[in-house]
């Protein structure tokens, strides 16, 4: 059963800048952080904010949303689960990175990545 097809969850969006994630409706168009005015990122439907005071934490989550990657638990029309591992701290994820760039892989392709250990080109596909 599609889960995301009958019901309209709000989704997380992130200011960086003022470190504050809000849920708000889905819809195509631009989202604006009421404290500053800049306008937010979409994080996804399963996004958990690092406490504001969390530095290495709101470091991480730059880090995942400006490889291009959101976090979602479920597939995208909602019918099966399929966890992604996102990395919680800025060490978590520059431990990925330079794993990644030693494999030859993407941000987007390494930041996903469990262990850095697992980074081969193609590492990712079929998780």
């Amino acid at each position: 059963m599609c889960t995301y097809a009958f019901v309209h969850y709000k989704v997380h969006y992130v200011c960086r800048p003022c470190r504050r994630s809000h849920k708000q409706p889905w819809r195509a168009g631009e989202h604006r952080c009421p404290r500053c005015r800049l306008p937010m990122r979409y994080a996804g439907h399963d996004f958990a904010a690092p406490r504001r005071a969390d530095e290495r934490g709101w470091r991480a989550v730059a880090a995942v949303l400006e490889a291009g990657l959101t976090y979602e638990g479920f597939e995208p029309c909602g019918c099966g689960r399929q966890p992604g591992y996102r990395p919680r701290t800025s060490a978590q994820a520059r431990a990925r990175l330079r794993a990644g760039a030693r494999a030859g892989l993407t941000a987007a392709e390494a930041l996903p990545l469990r262990d850095p250990s697992d980074a081969q080109p193609g590492a990712t596909r079929g998780r």
